[in-house]
């Protein structure tokens, strides 16, 4: 097991850790009932923060943000030498929550994405983990919510029985989800991105060649171009130069230097 604490990439703490550790801290904060907010960052995902100081704290605040991308995972490892061999997949880290959850008889909800999208994604867990027990699903409403509706929510979710909520609403509002609702949730919430809709059979992954080499954006762009052209081409470059400053100590971006967010957003 490896569990190295957080290590700073371009002023976003990122957890220096493997599967096996993560699904532990997850499900040891699901059996003790605590709150727990937990991401998985990829480039795009590191990103966010960099370029917005409110949402540079917010990331910060998280109790564990996981290597999702390779690029990240290389980060740790140029910067921080972690040496660790893996990184740790939101849609692959999902399935191994879930079968610890099974494990473990820790109920999961899952918030987000559409009602077609959770009905299959619910079918494709009962039929992978037939001990797991789903206690709700809600579908976002794509928009943001009042404070009654917020708190309406947040009750729906406490009241199910869950002991751990997946949340997919992409990034970053999955993550502004996660650090809104944190203390309002007796449990971990896990943001997973695009988790819902693959093991709902509703999007591609690359294939697993494509994943080792870090190539995986590649693979999404090419399918889905007029929506991921802008991200992949603006913010990999700018993720690359910004580490190679880094290595070279030419900049010093200290995770402190977000700002508290001034409004909750409380997008649902």
């Amino acid at each position: 097991m490896i569990d190295l604490g957080k290590r700073n990439v371009l002023g976003i703490g990122v957890n220096a850790i493997d599967y096996e550790s993560a699904v532990a801290r997850v499900i040891d904060a699901a059996m003790g009932r605590q709150a727990m907010s937990v991401t998985a960052l990829a480039v795009h995902g590191v990103m966010t923060g960099v370029t917005d100081p409110e949402h540079q704290y917010r990331l910060n605040q998280f109790d564990l943000v996981c290597p999702d991308g390779q690029p990240v995972r290389w980060a740790l490892n140029l910067l921080h030498d972690c040496k660790l061999d893996d990184r740790v997949y939101g849609p692959d880290l999902t399935l191994k929550l879930c079968q610890a959850a099974a494990q473990q008889s820790v109920p999961v909800f899952l918030f987000g994405s559409t009602d077609e999208v959770l009905a299959r994604f619910s079918d494709s867990l009962c039929r992978q983990f037939p001990e797991l027990r789903i206690a709700g699903t809600r579908s976002s409403r794509f928009r943001t919510l009042s404070q009654l509706e917020r708190d309406e929510l947040a009750e729906e979710i406490n009241s199910s029985g869950a002991g751990i909520c997946f949340v997919g609403l992409g990034c970053p509002r999955q993550e502004v989800f996660a650090y809104e609702m944190r203390d309002r949730l007796s449990m971990p919430l896990v943001a997973v991105g695009a988790a819902f809709a693959f093991h709902a059979g509703m999007l591609a992954q690359a294939p697993p060649w494509m994943q080792r080499h870090g190539l995986e954006w590649l693979f999404r762009l090419a399918h889905e171009p007029k929506r991921l052209f802008k991200r992949y081409l603006t913010t990999n470059p700018a993720f690359l130069s910004r580490l190679a400053l880094q290595k070279l100590g030419l900049i010093h971006r200290h995770r402190d230097q977000g700002r508290p967010p001034q409004h909750d957003l409380l997008f649902g």
